[in-house]
């Protein structure tokens, strides 16, 4: 399996989203179409004629409106207020069945809880206000009327409550989850610093015993001490690399803590279905940089404690670490059956960790549904940082077992 998922290139969880947009979208649509249908007929047999044409063409252009919102929220929701005040009016005057209709009062619903939930503050303010005007509107230029609220502004500033409540219950469930976000990229950079003490420590440390061996070189055999330099050239070079990478995740993104452990070890503890590791050339411990090796590690204890989680009934786990070129490829899948629950729960913030660090360094993450033969899968990419090439002794001190440092 490649770098692109098995949904023709987009990623599972995406193509799931969008899917599931547009199917509320159509849905939506039906409902105006019905509610449209349903309030011309109920005029024509009330009031006969021809009276159910403007209220008819009215409902449909702030329900058209509506639908198109995710274009531009703020035009339209004030294109859909002004369509309403003008159709309040117009009937009004013109002697014609009271609006808005039970259409146009949930397409206006439908334009405020969307400004309320997604646009900044003022505007959404404004849009929330611009609904209390055409509630205003409907009530000063109603009929009399034998109850002291006209059933149509009743209907009107119902269809405006529910709208802002649900728009603000999403807008606080957004700021939510947010917070939480950005609490585990904290908790993430908090880690960064112990494993950032940790690479600069081993590096440093290599650095030094190279210095050290210099020393003895110099005393013993100057000829050889050029390549002892060259090795103190690499291994700083590769200090300095690692380090910057580092910092740099720890500036933008959420890495994880280093592994203490092998992945045949952390696939061993594990306690759930069988799990069948692969590993590049049969190696457990690939001689990679410390960031590259730890977040692989990452990813596999992420997807396996999601399965452990969110798929019990999973028989079988796959997990798959390949080597292609200067690209690590990790998979994780299992062959659980898809539940409503796992659908809405998995992806959570474990993952959001790991896919901010995949991408500071250059990498991939995709977690969806398995196609078939069924189940969920997690593929992680990440690219192998360039190594500087220098010339490397031809021998150390080590071969000549007389000689110690």
């Amino acid at each position: 399996m490649n770098g692109r998922d098995r949904l023709g290139g987009r990623p599972a969880g995406e193509t799931g989203a969008r899917g599931a947009r547009m199917a509320a979208e159509a849905g939506l649509g039906a409902v105006f179409a019905g509610l449209l249908v349903f309030w011309a007929y109920r005029v024509a047999d009330s009031w006969g004629g021809g009276y159910w044409r403007f209220g008819c063409v009215a409902g449909a252009i702030v329900c058209g409106l509506a639908l198109v919102r995710r274009r531009g929220r703020v035009w339209a929701a004030l294109a859909g207020l002004a369509v309403a005040v003008a159709a309040n009016l117009v009937s009004r005057f013109a002697d014609l069945p009271a609006e808005p209709g039970p259409a146009m009062a949930l397409a206006l619903s439908v334009l405020v809880g969307s400004a309320v939930r997604a646009l900044p503050v003022l505007p959404a303010c404004a849009v929330a206000a611009g609904g209390l005007v055409v509630i205003a509107c409907g009530l000063l230029t109603a009929r009399p009327s034998a109850s002291a609220l006209p059933p149509v502004t009743a209907l009107n500033a119902g269809a405006w409550l529910a709208g802002v409540a649900i728009g603000l219950c999403s807008r606080l469930l957004a700021a939510r989850r947010r917070a939480m976000a950005e609490d585990v990229r904290r908790h993430e950079r908090l880690r960064l610093a112990r494993e950032l003490h940790d690479v600069v420590a081993h590096h440093v440390t290599g650095i030094v015993l190279q210095a050290q061996a210099a020393q003895i070189l110099a005393r013993k055999q100057p000829d050889r001490l050029g390549g002892s330099l060259s090795g103190i050239e690499t291994a700083g070079s590769d200090a300095l690399a690692a380090t910057r990478r580092l910092v740099g995740l720890l500036r933008e993104a959420a890495p994880p803590t280093p592994p203490h452990e092998s992945l045949t070890d952390l696939v061993e503890r594990f306690h759930g279905p069988e799990v069948r590791l692969r590993l590049p050339g049969g190696e457990d411990e690939p001689a990679w940089p410390p960031e590259v090796s730890s977040t692989v590690y990452r990813v596999v204890q992420e997807s396996l404690t999601n399965i452990s989680r969110h798929a019990p009934r999973a028989r079988r786990v796959e997990v798959t670490v390949a080597r292609e070129g200067d690209t690590v490829t990790v998979e994780v899948s299992d062959d659980a059956l898809p539940t409503p629950a796992r659908r809405h729960r998995r992806g959570g913030y474990g993952l959001l960790g790991m896919r901010e660090r995949l991408e500071a360094l250059g990498g991939t993450l995709r977690a969806g549904p398995r196609p078939e033969p069924g189940g969920w899968s997690v593929l992680a990419t990440l690219p192998l940082p360039a190594r500087p090439v220098t010339r490397r002794p031809a021998r150390n001190v080590d071969d000549h077992p007389g000689e110690r440092l």
